[in-house]
């Protein structure tokens, strides 16, 4: 009905929480909390989740505007994945943010929830999934977003610094071969 898929929701799910990696991004908030007190956690949610739905909309018409394919945009969104994987796994940054002035929409909506491998994941898995079924996810994933930001500090000190180390590289190895899927379904698409 309507296309709902459950293991397209739940396939779709895993891949954005992977990327999104709001319990590998425990230490961030928290360092956060401490530099700016309290963090709208509703506030953050919603943003990013209007971030993801409308990007997941109009991303594809974007592209087309500034002359760019769904496939080259996989393509390269699947090198992200990859480097973020990298980051995640080896513990290493790459990518380095500017500092903060505010935390509950910059940077924790956007782009430490809404970010840039975000989008690039979004529009990649548009091009195999049905957007109900994403959409479905994204707000699933949202929820788990507000419930981490939320109860943050309590998760931290369940789960300590060795604990949030294996969840962070355990998820970096499903979003490296999620890239590597990712790039394999779609370089084909830029040769025809």
């Amino acid at each position: 009905m309507f296309g709902l898929d459950l293991k397209e929701i739940i396939t779709v799910g895993m891949v954005l929480f992977a990327v999104i990696d709001i319990i590998g991004s425990i230490p961030v908030i928290v360092d956060l909390r401490s530099k700016f007190g309290h963090i709208e956690s509703e506030k953050a949610a919603i943003v990013s989740g209007v971030i993801m739905i409308t990007f997941l909309f109009i991303g594809k018409e974007l592209l087309k505007l500034i002359g760019i394919d769904v496939h080259s945009f996989a393509v390269a969104g699947s090198f992200v994945l990859f480097f973020l994987a990298l980051e995640m796994i080896l513990g290493i940054r790459l990518y380095r943010e500017q500092e903060a002035k505010s935390a509950s929409i910059v940077p924790l909506a956007f782009p430490l929830i809404a970010g840039a491998g975000t989008m690039t994941t979004l529009l990649s898995l548009r091009s195999q999934y049905a957007t109900i079924n994403i959409v479905l996810a994204i707000l699933g994933n949202i929820i788990v977003v507000y419930a981490v930001l939320k109860s943050s500090s309590k998760i931290e000190k369940l789960l300590g610094e060795n604990g949030l180390g294996v969840v962070r590289k355990t998820f970096g190895v499903v979003l490296l071969a999620i890239a590597v899927k990712l790039f394999a379904a779609n370089v084909k698409g830029l040769f025809i």
